[in-house]
């Protein structure tokens, strides 16, 4: 970190470096949840918020905030807890939506695994594509599955497969179904990501599949990724633990995409 993002965060309040730590795990924070959460009005986190643009720490969007800069994506296991409780929610309903013995990919990322823990616990014949090694030896288990890994170059931090080899492993196959995640979501509905690697695999794999189901939750709409993967309106349907504030709520309706709300 400079030293003059040093200084700047010196000078915040605990309540204000709180803010900015839980805009750095989900990407954006919204003055609902931060006033519930705090215990202070709305109007305080308001101040807060706007002390924090000026700053250059956050950049506002109706209804919350985001990091000004958030070219990294937060650690593996950090995503794998937040907002845990609304991932299995959001698992849950995808997973009763994909019959026994179908053929389906399930990508990387904390809110498609646990897709696949559901589907290991409720389905049995299916045949599963994947570029996560968490995903592949879990679903192994699975009643009659049949599992197929994505060959390619292995990364350490979450066990995600990547690389021109994963690339050719998935145009090989066409499946009934895409389990997908996301990074972020612009205000004009196009699907960000941290990687152009993964990136790469996601344009792929909504290109095989029937049917291509995104399931992520509300903090990733304004989360700023700098690669662009493709719109929302690529995918089918979107699976939600409900609907994020203006204008993102609008653009999600325009986009023509079923939603499915597990509030």
């Amino acid at each position: 970190m400079s030293a003059a993002l040093d200084s700047r965060h010196e000078s915040l309040s605990d309540r204000q470096q709180a803010i900015v730590e839980r805009a750095k795990v989900g990407g954006f924070v919204t003055v609902e949840q931060l006033s519930e959460s705090m215990n202070v009005s709305s109007q305080t986190i308001r101040r807060d918020i706007a002390r924090l643009c000026t700053l250059g720490i956050l950049r506002r969007y109706h209804g919350g905030a985001s990091l000004v800069s958030n070219s990294r994506n937060a650690h593996y296991s950090t995503r794998q807890a937040t907002l845990w409780d609304q991932k299995v929610r959001i698992a849950k309903a995808a997973a009763a939506r994909i019959p026994d013995g179908s053929s389906l990919f399930i990508d990387i990322g904390t809110t498609a695994e646990a897709v696949a823990r559901q589907l290991l616990d409720t389905k049995k014949d299916l045949r599963v594509l994947t570029t996560s090694l968490s995903v592949a030896s879990m679903m192994a288990a699975g009643e009659g599955f049949e599992v197929t890994m994505a060959g390619g170059i292995v990364r350490l931090a979450d066990l995600a497969v990547f690389g021109e080899a994963a690339l050719e492993s998935l145009n090989r196959y066409k499946v009934d179904f895409s389990i997908l995640g996301i990074s972020g979501v612009d205000a004009d509905g196009t699907l960000l990501d941290f990687d152009t690697r993964e990136a790469s695999l996601v344009r792929v794999a909504i290109a095989n599949s029937r049917t291509s189901f995104l399931v992520t939750d509300h903090t990733k709409f304004g989360r700023a990724a700098m690669v662009k993967v493709g719109h929302l309106s690529l995918v089918n349907a979107l699976f939600l633990d409900r609907m994020p504030d203006a204008p993102y709520d609008d653009m999600i309706q325009q986009s023509g995409v079923v939603v499915h709300l597990v509030e």
